[in-house]
């Protein structure tokens, strides 16, 4: 894995310090990227659990799961599909068609988290993607979702309107 590129970092329409990766690794033709993330770093909703040993361990939020997907969503768009925030390109995640938590991560060792671009329609101003998650921990399935998203150039050339819902 490698570490993400200052390029990339200055492209997001996040804050990178929320990014919580800190490293990639490519797979075109699979269609696929998959990131580490390290689990003992400061993660919101995670650090403020009164965690209890038994009845509430302390582990990483489901809201930062999702979070995550968002991530990897941005990830795959910028690094595959070559969608830059810079030139006018956004996306907003429309759909969560299933998911699954399968396993309580607890800080420790990084998660390995997957997504697969599973289909695409894409436009010249729009790109439509579904997408599969897999997030591993301790070699062990923790999160699975099949998740969609649009992708809308905002800006420039062939801009569309930005407008979400029906």
């Amino acid at each position: 894995m490698e570490p993400f590129s200052p390029e990339f970092l200055a492209d997001m329409p996040y804050d990178p310090s929320v990014l919580f990766f800190d490293a990639l690794e490519l797979d075109r033709e699979a269609k696929r990227v998959t990131c580490r993330m390290p689990t003992t770093q400061p993660l919101p909703f995670t650090d403020a659990q009164r965690a209890h040993p038994v009845r509430h361990p302390r582990h990483v939020n489901g809201a930062v799961m999702i979070q995550l997907t968002a991530n990897l969503g941005f990830v795959h768009a910028y690094h595959l599909e070559g969608l830059r925030h810079a030139d006018g390109w956004i996306g907003f995640g429309t759909h969560i068609r299933s998911a699954v938590f399968r396993k309580l991560v607890t800080p420790g060792a990084p998660m390995v988290c997957s997504c697969t671009q599973v289909k695409v329609r894409r436009g010249k101003s729009r790109v439509f993607s579904i997408y599969r998650f897999e997030f591993r921990h301790e070699g062990q399935l923790a999160y699975e979702s099949e998740q969609a998203a649009m992708w809308l150039k905002t800006e420039g050339e062939g801009a569309v309107p930005l407008t979400l819902g029906s």
